[in-house]
């Protein structure tokens, strides 16, 4: 029986080797038909890059090589030896087990990467190793997992039909190397430079362990739907609600909901939401720009003359490059959530947690509540666009390309920031590329291509087929595969407001909406990120802006005395100049109209709370969001006299592939507490008040915790309607209720964050008629910023916001005011 152990700490330098090769369908039968190709990737890691150009979106999936020493033979000579086998099987040598199922090139290539803390495991017996090879899937789930393949390397063959001892197989293996060594560099002395840092536990440890999204039991959905339904109908609406809820759970939703579990277990690698969720944004024709893409702007370096736009815009790329290399290279720190961590965020329980093997890790670290986020999103960050499609967009990502898309004027300049060999261009070369650019006196071009981006998608689509028809193939792949999109802006901040519309939306010319982010940096050095969102969430974003974020400020890789290499940028640097019929400059000019029409019509307003914050909140044992969200509720009763479907996003990122779930804030409770607050005050003592806001504190928290742990309603209750849809039956008449839709109409629509990165964030109203609401709680005061169209007032809507806020905190703080009254 074969037997797990780790791998032995005494060993010599592990000896990864990456081969160019290709699969054949006949190794993985479980992928669907088509050609797949393994590719070097230059990157000095353990993986080799999986592309397939089969299913949709396209992607580059992750193989990584996996060995560890046994029988007394060190990694590093079992993989030479591999690599010998290969390469005498290229040169024809018949000596070789003829099932082979590896297919070698004509040109050979291997890179070398010693790594004495590679953290991974070999399967053991007797005197027999097995090199075990994973391939696992990261992606959207339209293809199914791969399960782990392995070939046995053992004193019987070796492969090698060697009759070899260990001894000898070292030896040969040690031989190999040593030639290996030749074809390229191994591990660079200056290879520190090039990660964040080098986590014990490799980043992906968790990932394979992580506990599936629940599917909620029907009975509770509906029970939890009804509830948050009740504040919004009146008796006689919720009725016919509450009948239809009924029917759909003992009728066709019972049905459905049978159909979903079913469906769930065999999809075992993911959640249920995942597909219909990609689907959902991915199938949408709205423009993503105002309608999806959200922004987070970064806090000034604390160290003012580092704001300078050139040194930031540089110690920001060297940091993001220091981060996808951290991540790819598996050193970054895993994402976990730790709620003891004196006992899990300790040098101790990573160096237990990192052997124990990936598929038990999640419950090791939830027997010292620490909670692991699922990473699966991370790999969409880099070399990844949404490419506009008829019907339905796609997803790529390209992790082969090393270079970096600059956009300023609404010119796009593109240049590498990884070397052939896989290490990070010296910053200061960057530097003196960036400085190039910021000099190059070319006039913004008279049809700025960054304007596409923001239409409709399908009339997307069509020009983007023009514009591959019209010879810009070439261009339009640079923009696609690299890294991400770098804007610089030629203007200073003025303030808050301006802040929010910049990075929101900008000027249209300087951004590439569909980039999975844009990084803006401003004149004056004020930096924030535009995130495409249909590939991921916040949270990925939120870890990559407080990484750079930190990064840059505490180990910048240039200062303003810095002095830029003495390189020939303009060789180095490749302006990407784009062929234009009339047909796209009419539709460049036709999507700036719209572009600008829209951003035109929108506001931005904001208000900070300084009378206190998330400390004073805990002293009096309420739920700091639960307040903030409480005085949303009774903003909007003072300003319109009623309460309407709101939504608070909540990451699920807990499970594996989970994306987010809703939480209803307005409730019996928040209706309650807003009506004695706001019309009937009088008739209410400091404690009743104090007790209904405690009440409406527990609710929300109970909310919340729900929510977190998949059993919300509102992803079921879509993922059913989904399934419906896509099985042809008819929508049922529980989907087709006014108050179903109403609920769904979400006007006022909200998110929070708070991190030492970010300034403040936001995104537009997700209906016409609504508010955008992006707030953070700190420690002594508030924060908030709302968006809104004409339809709205959204000053007069913070005004009440700030003056609710007034009445908990003062109500909270044991007095009522005498200036507060009803209306």
């Amino acid at each position: 029986m074969w037997a797990m152990i780790p791998a032995a700490r005494a060993s010599p330098r592990t000896l990864i080797i990456v081969l160019n090769l290709s699969l054949t369908n006949d190794m993985l039968p479980p992928w669907p038909p088509g050609k797949l190709n393994l590719t070097y990737s230059a990157q000095s890691t353990a993986m080799i890059n999986v592309m397939s150009s089969v299913g949709s979106p396209t992607e580059v999936r992750t193989m990584t090589i996996v060995t560890r020493p046994a029988c007394g033979i060190p990694a590093a000579p079992m993989l030479a030896a591999v690599a010998v086998i290969l390469e005498e099987r290229e040169k024809g040598a018949s000596n070789l087990p003829s099932d082979w199922p590896l297919q070698i090139p004509t040109s050979f290539t291997a890179i070398l990467h010693k790594d004495e803390d590679l953290p991974t495991w070999i399967w053991y017996q007797d005197h027999k190793a097995r090199l075990s090879l994973y391939l696992e899937q990261t992606g959207p789930e339209a293809i199914q997992p791969r399960q782990p393949f392995s070939y046995e390397l053992g004193r019987r063959a070796m492969l090698m039909r060697l009759r070899a001892s260990g001894t000898q197989l070292a030896q040969a293996g040690v031989m190999a190397a040593r030639q290996l060594l030749l074809l390229r560099r191994g591990y660079s002395s200056a290879g520190a430079a090039e990660y964040l840092h080098r986590s014990i536990v490799p980043t992906m440890h968790y990932q394979k362990s992580l506990p599936r999204l629940p599917v909620p039991k029907l009975e509770d959905t509906i029970k939890r739907y009804l509830n948050a339904q009740k504040p919004l109908l009146n008796d006689d609406q919720f009725r016919k609600t509450e009948e239809l809820a009924h029917q759909f759970e003992k009728g066709i939703g019972r049905e459905l909901h049978e159909q979903l579990v079913a469906q769930d277990k065999q999809n075992k690698h993911t959640s249920y939401i995942t597909g219909p969720w990609f689907d959902m944004y991915l199938k949408s024709r709205d423009p993503v720009v105002l309608n999806f893409n959200a922004f987070m702007s970064f806090n000034p370096d604390p160290k003012s003359e580092y704001n300078d736009q050139l040194i930031r815009a540089t110690n920001m790329t060297v940091s993001a490059v220091r981060f996808m290399k951290t991540f790819r290279a598996g050193y970054l720190e895993p994402e976990v959530f730790h709620l003891n961590p004196e006992k899990s965020d300790t040098e101790i329980f990573k160096k237990i947690i990192r052997f124990v093997p990936s598929s038990l890790s999640w419950f090791g670290a939830y027997m010292v509540n620490a909670y692991p986020l699922d990473m699966s999103q991370y790999f969409r960050l880099f070399n990844s666009t949404r490419l506009p499609k008829l019907n339905r967009d796609e997803l790529f990502t390209d992790e082969r390309a090393k270079h970096l898309l600059v956009m300023r004027k609404g010119n796009f300049y593109v240049f590498d920031v990884i070397d052939r060999d896989g290490n990070m261009v010296k910053p200061s070369e960057i530097q003196a590329h960036l400085k190039y650019i910021l000099s190059d006196n070319s006039p913004a071009p008279d049809f700025p291509l960054g304007y596409l981006t923001s239409e409709n998608r399908d009339t997307w689509a069509l020009l983007r087929k023009n514009l591959l028809d019209s010879g810009n193939e070439e261009a339009l792949q640079k923009v696609d595969t690299a890294l991400f999109c770098l804007s610089l802006d030629d203007f200073p901040i003025k303030d808050f407001v301006h802040l929010s519309h910049t990075m929101l939306h900008g000027d249209g010319a300087n951004r590439w909406y569909d980039k999975s982010f844009n990084l803006i940096i401003a004149k004056d050095g004020t930096a924030g990120i535009n995130f495409e969102h249909s590939w991921g969430d916040g949270v990925a974003v939120l870890r990559f802006q407080n990484e750079v974020f930190k990064d840059s400020t505490k180990v910048p890789a240039v200062s303003p005395q810095s002095q830029p290499a003495s390189v020939d940028s303009s060789r180095a640097v490749q302006k990407l100049d784009f062929k234009l019929n009339d047909a796209l400059k009419a539709g460049i000019t036709k999507a700036k109209q719209k572009f600008d029409a829209s951003v035109e019509s929108l506001s931005i307003d904001m208000i900070q709370f300084n009378e206190g914050g998330k400390e004073l909140l805990k002293q009096k044992k309420v739920s700091p969001d639960a307040v903030v969200q409480l005085a949303f509720q009774m903003a909007f009763l003072r300003q319109y006299n009623q309460t309407v479907a709101t939504y608070e996003s909540c990451s699920t990122a807990a499970f594996k592939h989970g994306r987010t779930e809703t939480i209803r804030p307005a409730s019996i409770h928040t209706k309650k507490c807003s009506e004695a607050f706001v019309r009937e005050l009088s008739k209410h003592s400091t404690e009743e008040l104090q007790k209904l806001i405690v009440e409406c504190s527990k609710y929300h928290g109970r909310l919340t915790k729900e929510a977190a742990m998949g059993q919300g309603f509102d992803r079921h209750l879509f993922g059913l309607r989904y399934l419906a849809q896509s099985k042809g039956i008819a929508l049922p008449d529980f989907y087709q209720d006014q108050a179903y839709a109403r609920l769904n109409y979400n006007i006022i629509s909200t998110s929070t964050l708070v991190s030492p990165a970010v300034q403040l964030g936001g995104f537009g109203p997700v209906v016409p008629d609504g508010y955008g609401v992006g707030y953070q709680v700190h420690d002594d005061w508030i924060g908030c910023n709302v968006s809104s169209y004409p339809t709205r007032n959204g000053k007069e809507f913070l005004q009440c916001i700030h003056k609710s806020l007034e009445s908990i905190f003062s109500v909270l703080k044991g007095k009522k005011a005498p200036w507060l009254r009803s209306i």
